[in-house]
């Protein structure tokens, strides 16, 4: 063979590399990992603007926020907690009537995060007790779980209890919270909202077609806009499998002492599946359990999760926090997901990730097998749990879990972060339900949002 020969060989090899080199699989013990820097070799066929509807409108899903501007159409009273403007505000009759700043809100990154969404005044008292902090808590209006409004807390001795966070509650000064409190009446919709709605918007540059997604139903949409990039049959619904343990976090953390102990009983440990270490009569506190129910997705663990409050409840509590997260078309019937009949769309899962970053952001990076504040002594090997999440290695991974029984396929809930090309953080949720392979399906997605919209993964550290 000549050298000319030879040498155009080689540079066909090459280019053939270059180009699609990072389209193969590289094994990492039994998976593969999906490294986003890949898609700058991915080779995209572009397309015409006649192959796109640029008439049709932006999709834009339906935040809590949203809430707001409706009850103020329908002229309700309400009651408008306000996280991101630290403002309660209360309505009669659509109008605002009192408004009043907030003192102090729970901290997210410490299990503190208080409760966003749509709930109800349940009770109300002039002077209530916490046994968790032992204070007082004046003009007490309790809303959901473990979270109330109210004044200035103070110790039995009569000292006032001064910290920059609250547990979860939503703590005003005494003349305010009395005000609230004597104008609220029981059962007035309580609309707590974790953040304002972005306005962002994006531009889609029409530069490449829409990739060709195995999955059944999937959405893909901007956390913090609701913006849609992506979307087939999102209100379809479907068995989620173990998605549902995302749920049972959710409300194991806002309804327990993450403190307290849990003691493990036969009963609990005769889910499908076992999990190393979990055995009957050990003691576990609530956090540790949730590393093998989101990394390996242990059925057991979300069984002994579930007994601490009761199954039963705990199930009960699961639907409830679903209606009040815009969840419509879910329902649980088991902690962790094993039976079918457990089912959501593509559109709530969206609402539980947008939930989970803004208000429980600690379940997101157990999935990536990263410690957090666990009370003490985590009883298990965090970084020997097999992690189903598959893309724990990618630096732009925020967190995620994935699902499988024979009955749903393959599910999964990913979020991912990117950066504009002005510099702006995005939040992008992948959400897949019965696809045949979420990690081709999730990166033909990733790599056409990079491309048609300029967003670049963002691999630095956020500094809030």
């Amino acid at each position: 063979m000549s050298f000319l020969r030879r040498s155009v060989i080689y540079f066909l090899v090459f280019v053939f590399i270059f180009l699609f080199g990072s389209l193969i699989p590289q094994k990492v013990g039994e998976d593969y990992s999906f490294n986003s820097s890949d898609v700058l070799s991915e080779v995209f066929s572009s397309t015409s603007s006649e192959d796109i509807n640029l008439k049709e409108a932006p999709l834009y899903l339906e935040t809590i926020s949203d809430l707001k501007t409706k009850f103020i159409a329908q002229k309700k009273d309400f009651l408008e907690v306000n996280l991101s403007l630290m403002k309660v505000r209360l309505y009669k009759e659509g109008k605002p009537i009192r408004v009043a700043s907030i003192l102090t809100i729970g901290d997210p990154q410490n299990w503190g995060g208080s409760a966003a969404g749509l709930y109800k005044i349940l009770d109300g008292h002039k002077l209530s007790f916490s046994v968790v902090s032992d204070v007082y808590m004046p003009w007490a209006l309790h809303y959901y779980g473990k979270y109330y409004i109210h004044g200035e807390p103070y110790y039995p001795g009569g000292r006032k209890l001064i910290s920059s966070v609250s547990g979860g509650c939503i703590r005003l000064k005494d003349k305010d919270a009395r005000d609230i409190y004597e104008l609220s009446e029981l059962n007035m919709p309580v609309l707590v909202v974790a953040k304002e709605k972005d306005q962002y918007q994006f531009e889609n540059k029409n530069l490449f077609s829409p990739p060709e997604i195995s999955a059944r139903s999937y959405l893909v949409a901007d956390l913090d806009s609701g913006f849609v990039f992506l979307q087939k049959d999102i209100q379809k619904e479907l068995p989620i499998a173990s998605l549902t343990k995302l749920m049972t976090a959710v409300v194991v953390s806002e309804n327990v002492d993450l403190r307290q102990y849990i003691t493990v009983n036969k009963t609990m440990l005769e889910a499908y599946g076992s999990t190393e270490g979990l055995r009957e009569g050990k003691k576990f506190r609530p956090v540790e359990l949730f590393y093998p129910l989101l990394i390996e997705s242990s059925n057991d663990a979300a069984e002994v999760l579930a007994g601490y409050l009761g199954r039963a409840k705990t199930i009960e509590k699961m639907n409830e926090k679903a209606k009040s997260i815009l969840m419509k078309n879910t329902e649980f019937v088991d902690p962790h997901g094993f039976d079918y009949r457990n089912i959501s769309t593509a559109q709530d899962l969206f609402q539980l990730a947008r939930y989970i970053s803004n208000t429980r952001p600690l379940l997101w990076e157990i999935t990536k097998a990263k410690e957090v504040p666990s009370f003490g002594k985590v009883h298990f090997k965090i970084k020997d749990l097999w992690n189903k999440n598959i893309f724990i290695y990618d630096k732009s991974f925020v967190g995620g879990k994935t699902g499988y029984i024979k009955q749903s396929g393959y599910n999964g809930v990913f979020v991912f972060r990117f950066m504009t090309d002005t510099g702006k953080i995005r939040n992008i949720a992948i959400v897949l339900l019965d696809s045949r392979n979420l990690r081709a399906d999730t990166q033909r997605i990733y790599r056409w949002i990079w491309k048609n919209y300029s967003l670049s993964p963002f691999y630095g550290i956020l500094r809030e």
